[in-house]
């Protein structure tokens, strides 16, 4: 079988999810091509798992001081170059596309007749079981539309629905690393650096490891900047206290894996992170602010760690089902992955 594996670049949460993904794809010996799309090719960083990779323009979101700015977002949408990249991508040597809300290689595969696998986080709140915390309807159709699939896969902290598995998260290098309690890793990539910089400076007992897009490796006092590195961030993450971020979906699950607590502050007029946001409060597993809130950060300063949950670090099981052809036989996948994460409250439907 031969696929062709199209990567949503915008942000690196689905960069993530796939590194997990293409170090199996490699280790089991499948014939897999990388697309992505998302960000300019000269922002991504760190890709060697996925070899001689393709970059397209693709679709993204702008933001500006923490919030979704629509109209730069419309204003750099392209959707002529969209269309045309989406009719120049020739499917014809691949077996299936696996999906992880891209949407030039879903259309492309939806037009030629190639099978597509969805799988993404953004694919379970197409389940009605998903807290979506309002406008449900206009966000499910969104997210079919964005990029179709012929079966979906969504990934979730919680096992909703038959066809939500949890994140796959690459067993850490480090084993038992010893905590450094007031060390916290910070990344706000929607938010101003200047603007975080200024938020960290009112609490100087603590070592703050701040890595942003803008940032160059430089120390202001207790604020240590990081620019873009796999490699240092999970370092840092392996023994922070705790961790300060947006609200996307990698980068928490992450956090939980190894128990960390989370201060999250949700990009503004994002309706995904906004919804992990209220979700992980619902589970007592973040504080949340909607501000770079001093008051938020004093009272999480002073919370507990989160307990760790233990998701699955292999998607083998995946592979073999998409190998398989299982397609539509979700259940026995659904149960096997479930068994392995000890969650409370676990409700399987």
């Amino acid at each position: 079988m031969r696929i062709l594996y199209g990567i949503q670049g915008t942000g690196n949460g689905h960069i993530t999810r796939a590194r997990v993904m293409a170090t199996t794809f490699n280790a089991l010996g499948v014939d897999v091509d990388y697309v992505f799309s998302g960000r300019r090719e000269h922002d991504y960083f760190d890709m060697d798992e996925f070899a001689n990779y393709r970059a397209f323009r693709g679709l993204s979101f702008t933001s500006k001081s923490g919030q979704v700015d629509s109209l730069k977002t419309l204003k750099n949408a392209r959707p002529l170059q969209l269309i045309k990249d989406i009719k120049s991508l020739d499917l014809r040597h691949y077996d299936l596309v696996f999906n992880d809300f891209e949407p030039i290689t879903a259309w492309a595969a939806k037009q030629q007749g190639v099978p597509v696998i969805g799988m993404s986080h953004q694919a379970a709140f197409l389940s009605d079981k998903v807290p979506m915390f309002g406008r449900s309807f206009f966000r499910r159709a969104l997210i079919r539309h964005y990029a179709p699939a012929n079966v979906y896969l969504g990934v979730h902290w919680q096992p909703y629905a038959k066809n939500i598995i949890p994140p796959f998260i690459a067993a850490h290098q480090h084993n038992n690393p010893v905590m450094v309690e007031n060390k916290v890793l910070v990344y706000l990539p929607f938010e101003n650096l200047d603007s975080v910089v200024d938020y960290l400076k009112d609490f100087p007992e603590r070592e703050f490891y701040c890595y942003h897009p803008d940032a160059e490796n430089s120390s202001i006092g207790n604020i240590h900047l990081r620019s873009p590195s796999r490699v240092g961030f999970l370092n840092d993450l392996a023994n922070a206290g705790g961790v300060i971020g947006n609200a996307g979906f990698e980068l928490a699950s992450e956090a939980l894996q190894l128990g960390k607590k989370l201060l999250l502050k949700p990009l503004g007029k994002q309706f995904e992170q906004g919804i992990n946001a209220q979700t992980l409060l619902s589970m007592g597993a973040a504080h949340v602010m909607s501000y770079l809130n001093p008051y938020a950060m004093d009272d999480w300063l002073q919370s507990a760690q989160n307990r760790k949950l233990n998701f699955p670090s292999d998607p083998a099981p995946l592979v073999d089902w998409l190998q398989k052809r299982q397609w539509q036989q979700l259940d026995k996948l659904h149960y096997h992955l479930w068994q392995q994460v000890d969650i409370e409250k676990k409700v399987i439907v």
